[in-house]
């Protein structure tokens, strides 16, 4: 008579919309790291006019390829910290003639060289900054 009160028991608990929880007791948050990690050595590395073969080399493989748009790849960079985003990035590698036009996304120019804002020039590198959460 034991097991099926036992099991009765179960199934009426498991039918409730909420289990009882200790307060005490919270589940384990990971860290999580997602997508491509460019630093702004690898940055500095990339100059306008390198072949995409030169440019997977210096910033790894790119997270997106657009089967459409064959001259974009995008790098796209995500640190969740306990359920909270600490860090995002995002830099767009624009192609023409599959040769590197320019950077684009979390790319900041080098000023005193008169690089464009989203461009560069082929003897001037750029150099990317971090995107934080709240912070612009």
């Amino acid at each position: 008579m034991r097991p099926l009160r036992f099991i009765v028991a179960i199934l009426v608990l498991a039918g409730c919309e909420r289990m009882p929880t200790l307060p005490a007791v919270t589940p384990y948050k990971m860290d999580i790291q997602q997508g491509n990690v460019v630093t702004q050595d690898m940055i500095d590395k990339v100059r306008a006019g390198m072949t995409k073969a030169q440019v997977r080399f210096a910033l790894g493989t790119p997270l997106v390829m657009d089967l459409f748009h064959g001259d974009r790849w995008d790098y796209v960079y995500l640190y969740q910290k306990a359920d909270v985003v600490t860090e995002r990035r995002r830099i767009v590698v624009i192609f023409k003639d599959d040769k590197l036009d320019r950077i684009e996304g979390d790319v900041v120019p080098a000023k005193a060289a008169g690089v464009s804002a989203g461009g560069m020039r082929p003897d001037v590198p750029a150099s990317a900054t971090p995107e934080k959460p709240g912070k612009k």
